[in-house]
């Protein structure tokens, strides 16, 4: 080997040396880059083709809703009571616990005492209750609309027929009617207002959390279930409930005026059997929707004015929230989807 092969040589090494090294970090990149151009398009692509299953069942829905109104199913179950069926008792359930998103809301309920009095066949009207209680202000309602409707069609009375239970809330409405029937083992009463809730405060304590509640209002975090209950705060709802046990109270001496025995414990909260509440002027007598009927109303067809929501109703109810909830989801996976582009 000559002198300027020599010389050559170690100088033709690092030249050929460095282009290969670069080549080899730009294949490590553009390998990186296309990993990472799969795996978001795997994602979009995922996105859409749930998107797309989801929009599916939307539709199946809609579908099956459509297909249940074009079958008669109609806007509710049971429907508008028969025409020309002549004189007859016209039933309203009240069933459940009595609050304004229920079949035992005051709308639902009301609309059903208003159709059943307002039809021309009807003899009386027979309030049929199986309640332990619920929202006193969705109680009230149903109360005030019984006593303005009897007041409205004083020849058309109203009973109330108790089955299970008729307690708190359900006796609150029941005591509007014109006479309570049960059966002797029902359970009745229950005349006390309550409020509940929990308190964390030692759990967060011995968990090492704090809690962070700003209020602008002395009062504003009351009867907060992380904060502890000041003695003021506790009087302060002792008072509201007191107030509205009072409420109640008069609602029942004076829808029951001249029949209640007024011992000590009846405004308690206590429950009584329907044979025991009879004794305490709480119900007037033994009997069922067929007896009240046949007794006190003289007639033997009942009819079923109870308004309830239907199948479609229901669906369409929960098809909105879902998809309000899928264009939320809509709306985030396209944000997605155009950043990850």
């Amino acid at each position: 080997m000559s002198m300027d092969d020599m010389e050559r040589a170690p100088q033709s090494e690092p030249t050929a040396a460095a282009p290969g090294a670069k080549g080899t970090a730009r294949v490590a990149a553009d390998w990186e880059r296309g990993v990472l151009e799969k795996v978001a398009l795997a994602a979009v692509t995922e996105q859409r083709r749930a998107r797309r299953w989801n929009i599916f069942f939307r539709l199946v829905f809609i579908a099956l809703a459509i297909v249940f109104v074009s079958l008669g199913v109609g806007l509710w179950t049971p429907g508008a009571h028969p025409v020309g069926t002549g004189r007859h008792a016209a039933l309203v359930e009240l069933k459940g616990v009595i609050h304004s998103e229920g079949e035992a809301s005051a709308d639902l309920i009301i609309e059903s005492l208003q159709a059943a009095f307002e039809d021309q066949g009807t003899a009386g009207v027979i309030l049929r209750v199986n309640s332990p209680g619920g929202s006193p202000v969705q109680a009230g309602i149903i109360h005030d609309e019984i006593r303005r409707l009897r007041a409205k069609f004083p020849a058309t009375p109203l009973h109330v027929v108790i089955e299970d239970v008729c307690a708190s809330g359900g006796y609150y409405v029941a005591v509007a009617a014109d006479r309570i029937f049960v059966d002797k083992a029902s359970m009745v009463g229950s005349i006390g207002v309550l409020i509940e809730g929990f308190g964390f405060v030692g759990t967060m304590e011995k968990l090492g959390v704090e809690r962070r509640l700003l209020t602008a209002g002395e009062n504003k975090g009351f009867l907060d279930s992380f904060s502890p209950l000041s003695d003021k705060h506790r009087a302060l709802a002792q008072r509201m409930i007191d107030e509205v046990h009072q409420q109640f109270i008069d609602i029942v001496r004076d829808g029951r005026k001249g029949r209640l025995r007024e011992e000590p414990e009846i405004f308690s909260g206590l429950v009584w059997s329907g044979a025991r509440a009879i004794e305490l002027g709480l119900a007037d007598a033994l009997g069922t929707v067929g007896s009240v009927a046949r007794d006190e109303l003289k007639v033997d067809r009942i009819v079923d004015f109870s308004r309830r929501e239907n199948i479609a109703e229901r669906l369409a109810k929960r098809l909105g929230a879902s998809v309000g909830d899928a264009a939320v989801r809509y709306w985030h996976s396209a944000q997605d989807s155009v950043r990850l582009r």
